[in-house]
């Protein structure tokens, strides 16, 4: 059987995406040219606020100093699988993570998405997973895939410890219970009470899988000389939260926060050591590049040295969008003050003409579309970032009552 064309465009589930990628400069765009927070498209240049680089490691100084020394003492890229052999620089980085986090131990991976797909399976065995609604896709998918392996899935509805309790209950006795959720959800901005999903989970003899991508270097323990709400360190949910790792594995990237490939595992030492021997990346993928190994150890140390006070700048710049867009009474879900802020169109509008209206306005951002989000929930997502300039944030609030003036945002209330 062949495949069309036709044929795949025909489902209408991807119409809607398959316009904008086809028609919207906003998607599929080819970025020429970058200065700080400016990106150049052709021969438009934009503030950018679809990057999840929110410490603004990308463009430290110190961290790209660090690529040339390691390169030419390690290759471009140690091409064996981790199974057989670990450049020291991978050992240095877990051993620092694992003091960061203040976790048991720590297994760095490429990517979330091998994680996901390859740990959940193995943690879930024929047991049950029961998995927040909202959980980021990735999650979703290594969910799907543990369920094809054996597990019987069962969601839950997002946030709703009590529904989370009751299923708990319900499940047969014998078999094992994993929980997945997100930790600071990528559309909402919002984290968890994750110290009540915990309780649960250790009551109800379940093991709690977080995916904190969006939390790990914003969020951290909470301490009387915090510079910010976001807490110190940046050494994500758990620790800001309050909670130990009992019952819980920790899943985080330094994609974001860190600007480098690589993800990690916050876990025992025995499931790290088990891992080594069941789980596809350690034993088969290409590891990450050596740049990215380099820049993830420099960006410890600049976490180390100045992170609380690049997190307290980040906290201010966050709340100059937030107080803007509540003052204005427009609706976002962020009910905190984190840096991702989902802005919801009002009823019937059209996020093609919204995204146009934003990229002739100078304004990058990371369009949210129906099927990637359900119809309800189609708009547009803005990430602040460390690196962005109080005059960016000013042009994005412009466009922000612009666009509110004109009815094309969902309205608070």
């Amino acid at each position: 059987m062949s495949l069309r064309l036709d044929h795949v465009l025909a489902n209408a589930k991807w119409a809607d995406l398959e316009r904008l990628r086809s028609g919207n400069p906003m998607y599929d765009a080819t970025i020429e040219e970058i200065n700080g927070r400016r990106i150049r498209v052709g021969e438009h240049w934009l503030a950018d606020f679809a990057s999840c680089n929110y410490l603004g490691f990308d463009l430290e100084p110190e961290i790209m100093d660090s690529i040339d020394e390691q390169v030419r003492r390690w290759g471009t890229h140690p091409s064996w699988s981790r199974l057989l052999g670990n450049p020291a620089l991978y050992p240095q980085i877990e051993e620092q993570l694992t003091d960061l986090l203040d976790a048991p131990d720590t297994l760095v991976l490429p990517t979330i998405t091998h994680i996901h797909m390859s740990v959940l399976p193995i943690l879930a065995g024929q047991g049950m997973i029961f998995l927040d609604s909202q959980a980021h896709k990735t999650i979703y998918d290594g969910a799907v895939y543990a369920r094809g392996m054996g597990a019987t899935l069962q969601r839950f509805r997002s946030g709703d410890a009590e529904q989370l309790a009751e299923l708990l209950r319900a499940a047969p006795a014998g078999m094992s219970r994993l929980v997945c959720m997100d930790g600071v959800n990528s559309m909402t901005g919002n984290a968890p009470d994750l110290a009540t999903f915990a309780r649960i989970c250790r009551e109800n003899d379940a093991l709690l899988y977080v995916d904190d991508a969006h939390g790990f270097g914003v969020l951290g323990e909470r301490a009387a000389n915090e510079t910010s709400p976001y807490g110190i360190k940046g050494n994500a949910i758990v620790k800001y939260a309050g909670e130990t790792y009992d019952n819980i594995v920790l899943v985080g990237g330094f994609s974001k926060s860190y600007s480098s490939l690589l993800a990690f595992l916050a876990l025992p030492t025995w499931l790290k050591n088990h891992l080594k021997v069941s789980a596809p990346p350690y034993l088969y993928s290409g590891p990450a590049p050596t740049a990215s190994l380099a820049t993830v150890l420099s960006g410890l140390s600049v976490n180390a040295k100045r992170g609380d006070a690049i997190r307290a700048d980040l906290y201010r710049k966050s709340m100059k969008v937030l107080d803007h867009v509540r003052a204005l009474g427009v609706f976002t879900p962020n009910v905190g003050n984190t840096p991702v802020i989902e802005l919801p169109l009002a009823e019937g509008e059209d996020i093609d003409v919204v995204g146009k209206l934003l990229w002739e306005r100078g304004i990058y951002v990371t369009l949210a579309a129906y099927p990637l989000v359900p119809r309800d929930q189609v708009g547009f997502r803005a990430q602040v970032t460390a690196a962005n300039t109080d005059a960016e944030i000013d042009e994005l609030n412009a466009v922000i009552t612009e666009l509110a003036a004109a009815g094309r945002l969902r309205k608070a209330g």
